[in-house]
């Protein structure tokens, strides 16, 4: 699919890869840049740099992000576009409080249940729309200290597999972005963790990554080459992956990160 002309909603839109995939956006061509974030002034200082709109939703709540599609459908046009960037990580194993696994859970992958179900229909209705939904590639190889993180960005990748598969054939495209680390207010003070052991990306080289798959509307999107090595080491021996994901574990578990 082709971003120019197209009305874009991006959530997490305040700053990092939500802010960088708007700017990506705006310079495409977009007819609208939809900018989503529940820091609302950070949403419409990005808004106001690509002449775009700006809203503001906690999109732990299914009905803001009802609301929203509602809005932009109703006052701007129909959605091409919906990118389910918006994320939370949360530090430890099993001693993790039950809250914060449950808002783990609401956005990291019940934000993309909810634009899902509401924008299915809508673009089924019509011939098509592309949604794009972020995990990581902690939901395609898992994450050294945070348990919560791990989990719920599989099921993020479980999901978008699901939604690719059930409505390919209504002119649904789909795609998820799993990179490694990516230089954003969530990876700042963990320029050691083990997720940047390839090193940091720049928002930027991320978001023109976006652009590249959606245009060749490709599912996987991995802008860190080494992770489709590491997927591959895992299912051609998943106990050896076992072990070298310990090793890790013990060097990285010890430091906090």
């Amino acid at each position: 699919m082709e971003l120019k002309d197209k009305i874009c909603v991006v959530t997490g839109a305040a700053s990092g890869i939500g802010r960088a995939l708007c700017h990506a956006f705006a310079a495409e061509g977009a007819a609208d840049v939809i900018c989503v974030d529940m820091n609302a002034e950070g949403a419409a200082e990005t808004a106001n740099n690509v002449d775009g709109q700006a809203f503001t939703v906690d999109v732990s709540d299914e009905a803001q992000i009802a609301d929203l599609i509602d809005a932009v459908e109703r006052d701007i046009g129909p959605i091409d576009l919906f990118f389910s960037n918006a994320g939370i990580a949360v530090g430890g194993g099993m001693e993790t409080p039950n809250a914060e696994w449950q808002r783990s859970w609401d956005i990291n992958v019940m934000a993309h249940v909810w634009a899902t179900r509401k924008l299915a229909p809508l673009m089924s209705a019509r011939g098509g729309g592309y949604l794009l939904n972020t995990a990581s590639a902690a939901g395609l190889l898992n994450q050294v200290g945070s348990a919560s993180y791990g989990v719920t960005k599989h099921a993020a990748v479980g999901l978008a597999e699901w939604i690719a598969m059930t409505h390919g054939d209504e002119g649904i495209k789909v795609s998820v972005l799993c990179p490694q680390a990516v230089r954003t207010e969530m990876t700042r003070g963990h320029e050691d963790h083990v997720a940047a052991i390839n090193g940091m990306m720049e928002p930027d080289v991320c978001a023109q990554a976006c652009v590249e798959a959606i245009r060749e509307e490709t599912f996987l999107i991995t802008p860190h080459a080494e992770v489709r090595g590491y997927m591959k080491n895992k299912t051609d021996n998943y106990d050896r992956w076992i072990g070298g994901m310990r090793k890790l574990n013990r060097k990285f578990g010890a430091l906090g990160n």
